[in-house]
């Protein structure tokens, strides 16, 4: 039997899975670590510790829990969040925490001078998404403006996945779709490196070598395999952002595929006949050469249940608090008694790109109980996610099928509120593991052990979760869309 690995580091988790090459998992592991807020707005990884550290630690789990020997597994694979921006020097030695994604808005002043220097509409055209707190461009400018004794160091910008795909293999890589993020560096219509929109950020021989996802990076060196107990020469491919792994993992692989990931924050990925330019959504090459695919995501999700159980739940079991929240929240209406909020405790990415967003709870009185509280910031969250799939149908693009997957998938009560407030079923596989296993198929892929439509025999469907829409759900939507409209100013105001 040949094995792959497949290895995710998620924003507070890392996970991975052995699989056999009929997708039977044979381990599973997982390690936790910390996002770290220095600064409002803010938000980094320790690279070292919270990237490589768990890779070795997850790794040597799952070969000791497993006993398979390290030269049956055939490919790894890896992703992680993205798009984050850390900077290498030549020994490929971080010089600071790594900077995470759209949670992340310490660079608003250079997504703005940028915009305004090259123009929206270009920027949309050459790159395909417009300059927000997700672009790694402006971040690596706010580097060097901020940072120049590090800037003046740095080899390479690298991104989590990039991290550890160098750290394994000496390779300084990084996939199409990935590379997307790092807008006005990538040109979509090219697929290449370009630096004639803003010639000042950095030398583009500073940024890694382009490949798809499902190529091979390198073999894993003598010095990672005495660190993670793998073979020394085992394929290795070029990884992924975790939400690209995680949409193939339930069979994301068709124009009009859906994923719905619900995670600490809900992403959401459309696999689309031809690229979409719209300044409110993102768009990247697929995991495959000639493919599209269009994205987006909310800031906090996951998250803001994490905040609730700790600031508002804290008489609850920590181990038992959410099916014990999930059923006062039962006890609560749709509509949670009058109660909105608004879930953007980390400014908002799509589609209204506001690193000045807050959060909110409006609508309190004597009469409200800490389940219509619960409710009021499930319900919210599915706002927020209506407000994406509504912009995707004003494209032209809702989709024919939607999976969902994540974590979150074992709150009923988030997935049905989900449904009903979009109006979407949504369709659940067998196997709601995540990024890992399905970086575990694309490695099987990148060597030959499978084919592209295995992933419906690897996972197959195993239950629809059926909209019901309301009148109710449908009022409390436009009173959600008018709360941020009338707050905003308010909001940036408080700083």
């Amino acid at each position: 039997m040949a094995y792959t690995l497949g290895i995710d580091i998620g924003t507070y988790e890392t996970k991975g899975v052995l699989v056999d090459e009929t997708g039977t998992i044979h381990a599973q592991a997982a390690h936790g670590h910390k996002m770290l807020v220095p600064h409002p707005g803010w938000a980094e990884h320790r690279p070292e510790e919270d990237w490589w550290g768990d890779f070795v630690h997850v790794t040597r789990a799952l070969l000791a829990d497993s006993g398979i020997d390290p030269t049956e597994i055939k490919c790894v694979a890896s992703s992680a969040i993205g798009p984050c921006m850390l900077p290498v020097d030549s020994a490929g030695k971080p010089l600071m925490n790594g900077v995470l994604y759209g949670v992340d808005g310490r660079a608003e002043a250079e997504v703005r001078e940028l915009t305004d220097r090259i123009g929206e509409d270009t920027i949309i055209a050459r790159c395909g998404n417009a300059l927000t707190s997700q672009s790694v461009g402006p971040k690596i400018l706010w580097l060097k403006r901020t940072r120049p004794e590090l800037y003046a160091q740095t080899a390479h910008i690298l991104t989590s996945t990039s991290f550890l795909v160098q750290r394994l293999t000496g390779e300084v890589v990084i996939d199409h779709y990935t590379a997307a993020n790092f807008s006005p560096l990538y040109d979509v219509t090219t697929q290449t490196w370009v630096d004639d929109l803003a010639d000042d950020i950095i030398a583009l021989d500073k940024l890694p070598r382009l490949l798809w996802s499902n190529e091979i990076a390198g073999q894993i060196t003598q010095q990672a395999a005495t660190e993670t107990g793998l073979a020394a020469g085992t394929p290795v491919t070029a990884g992924t952002i975790d939400a690209a792994a995680e949409a193939f993992s339930v069979g994301v692989d068709a124009p009009g595929d859906m994923m719905m990931m619900y995670g600490s924050t809900i992403f959401i990925i459309l696999r689309a006949a031809t690229r979409l330019a719209d300044a409110r959504i993102w768009y990247a090459p697929w995991l495959f050469e000639g493919e599209h695919a269009s994205m987006a995501g909310l800031a906090t999700s996951g998250t803001l249940t994490h905040w609730f159980r700790d600031q508002i739940a804290r008489d609850l079991d920590p181990t038992d608090a959410f099916p014990a929240l999930a059923q006062e929240a039962a006890a609560s209406p749709p509509g949670a008694n009058g109660l909105l909020m608004l879930p953007y405790f980390s400014g908002e990415r799509t589609p209204i790109h506001d690193v000045h967003a807050k959060g909110a709870l409006f609508g309190l009185n004597l009469t409200h109980t800490r389940g219509d509280l619960y409710r009021a910031l499930i319900e919210g969250i599915a706002h927020g996610t209506r407000h994406v799939t509504d912009t995707f149908a004003e494209l032209g693009q809702r989709p024919r099928r939607l999976l969902a997957v994540g974590g979150g998938t074992k709150n009923a009560l988030w997935l049905q509120a989900t449904s009903d407030i979009t109006g979407i079923d949504q369709i659940v596989c067998e196997k709601t593991t995540g990024a890992s296993y399905g970086d575990a198929f694309l490695a099987a892929l990148a060597v030959g052990l499978v084919e592209r439509d295995d992933i419906a025999k690897w996972n197959p469907a195993v239950e629809t979760i059926r909209a019901e829409p309301s009148a109710v759900y449908d009022e409390a939507h436009g009173l959600f869309r008018r709360l941020y409209a009338q707050t905003k100013d308010i909001a940036a105001e408080l700083g």
